[in-house]
């Protein structure tokens, strides 16, 4: 299997970075060469109706460069000449992108233009990796680098402002969370233990002409004394079955640890290399060995002293998760490969006491002084744009809360989130709603089953009144003790704004 250069000429990747720019080999360039219907069977890895668009259409720099380097197909070096004027398909081949054969080009390598749209605009990159399932058409080798997959688009879209300080990109892989980082860190060291890994992510550095600190070794050994603001990682978290022949351990993915340990590992770590104030986020899975609380229980204690919210998006049963792991690695449903693959990993399970996988995001903040939260919750919902910001959100409301008694937070003024709306259900022929929920447009996009009480304080919270206020309100309109009214609403004010209902003034 083919590598980009491990050490590009500084030459030819200018070059390379002018024909692509000059080709609109971006993702709209990309889509517009195939076509949407293509483009949405891309995203379900079926190639045909791309190649079939491509071979049809007018030959395009864009087409040219995306049926050699996303779907694998072969072109004629005429073709490749045309589309990369200044590298030339001989400065392709030296760079590892391509094998020229005769008259024609074969890609070597996955590269693919990248976009991430945040709260800031969008940002875009070109991102080189190995070449995934459907170009190879076939299993994987367990030295595979991944590219800028959906989880890495997740991690992306859940990271708070990296701001200016320094950051960590814990198991870069092929370098996309380092280069996102990157934006506005003020330098960003990047780990791998795979050297191969670290060749890409030095390449695209290079490509999108952003500085990284690569170095090589396993979790934290590399950085072993030094604090950063931000530590990011998609680490290689899949549950996978160890030492059972047969069993692949890609790098990607499998990080070598039995059950959950690979997660916990990244986890406890991270309080030796924040530093005060600052925060680790990471994608993971976890058991649940029986009672579910206790599984909850056992991941929270990983934290240790730092705070900690654990957003649970997934849970599977265990053949659910074989079945999307094994599938993921290149094995055929249906064949004798994949179900000794899938009986091996219920086995592995079953010698643990597994009922179930959860697998979610972690945010872990170092306290200034101790730590305060402590929240680990299961979220069914798709979410909307913007998990960053509400993340980031959540931990400033928390903060201010927890130094607001009672009393203080009901001469507080909270304005109604712009993205919340209200919904009634009625059953037929009755005046008062039977279900009253709030709903968010953005960010996690939470529904919140709320009373009649709680959902009239929310739908007073204009900015002009403090809470107190509006809840006293409420009460003698109801002909309800206040006192009383106060203790049931504020606690549900709490979670409202915790939640981004309900904000600040």
């Amino acid at each position: 299997m083919g590598a980009v250069a491990v050490d590009p000429d500084p030459v030819l990747i200018a070059a390379l970075r002018m024909d692509l720019d000059a080709a609109r080999y971006t993702v709209e360039g990309l889509e517009a060469a195939w076509g949407p219907v293509a483009a949405e069977a891309l995203g379900r890895d079926d190639p045909v109706p791309a190649l079939r668009e491509l071979d049809r259409r007018p030959t395009t720099p864009a087409g040219t460069l995306g049926a050699l380097l996303v779907l694998g197909a072969r072109r004629s070096v005429d073709d490749l000449d045309a589309a990369l004027p200044r590298l030339g398909s001989a400065g392709a081949a030296a760079l590892g992108l391509v094998e020229i054969e005769g008259g024609s080009a074969t890609g070597l390598v996955d590269l693919r233009p990248y976009a991430l749209a945040d709260i800031s605009g969008v940002a875009s990159w070109w991102i080189a990796s190995d070449p995934g399932e459907m170009a190879r058409g076939g299993e994987l080798p367990e030295e595979h680098v991944l590219g800028a997959g959906s989880a890495s688009t997740t991690l992306a879209q859940i990271l708070v402002g990296t701001g200016t300080g320094a950051v960590l990109d814990l198991g870069t892989g092929s370098g996309v969370q380092a280069l996102v980082a990157a934006g506005t860190a003020s330098r960003v060291v990047a780990t791998d233990v795979s050297p191969r890994a670290l060749g890409f992510a030095r390449f695209n550095a290079a490509l999108n002409r952003t500085p990284l600190d690569l170095r090589q070794g396993s979790l934290y050994e590399p950085v072993a004394g030094e604090r950063f603001s931000r530590i990011v990682s998609n680490p290689p978290f899949v549950i996978t079955p160890r030492g059972v022949e047969g069993v692949p351990a890609y790098t990607y993915r499998d990080g070598g640890f039995s059950g959950d340990g690979l997660v916990e590992a990244v986890v406890r770590g991270a309080a030796a290399h924040l530093t005060p104030g600052g925060i680790a986020q990471l994608l993971g899975n976890w058991e649940v060995r029986g009672d579910p609380q206790a599984a909850r229980e056992r991941v929270l204690d990983w934290a240790g002293e730092l705070d900690v919210w654990i957003v649970e998006r997934d849970l599977l049963d265990p053949a659910q998760y074989a079945e999307t792991w094994v599938r993921d690695g290149g094995a055929q449903p249906g064949t004798a490969r994949y179900r000794a693959l899938v009986g091996a990993w219920l086995d592995d399970f079953a010698a643990r006491g597994v009922t179930a996988i959860g697998a979610g995001y972690v945010t872990l903040r170092a306290p200034r002084g101790r730590a305060t939260l402590r929240r680990f919750e299961h979220l069914d919902s798709a979410v909307g744009g913007g998990i960053g910001g509400a993340i980031e959100a959540a931990l400033a409301a928390h903060d201010l809360q927890r130094v607001l008694p009672d009393d203080a937070l009901a001469d507080t003024v909270l304005v109604v989130a712009p993205d919340v709306t209200e919904h009634r259900h009625y059953w037929p022929g009755d005046a008062d709603p039977t279900v009253i929920e709030l709903r968010q447009g953005t960010g996690f996009a939470r529904v919140r089953r709320v009373d009649t009480v709680a959902a009239a304080v929310v739908g007073a919270s204009d900015g002009e009144l403090a809470l107190g206020a509006i809840i006293d309100a409420v009460a003698r309109i109801l002909d309800a003790d206040p006192v009383r009214t106060r203790a049931a609403v504020l606690p549900v004010i709490r979670e409202l704004w915790f939640e981004g209902f309900l904000a600040l003034r």
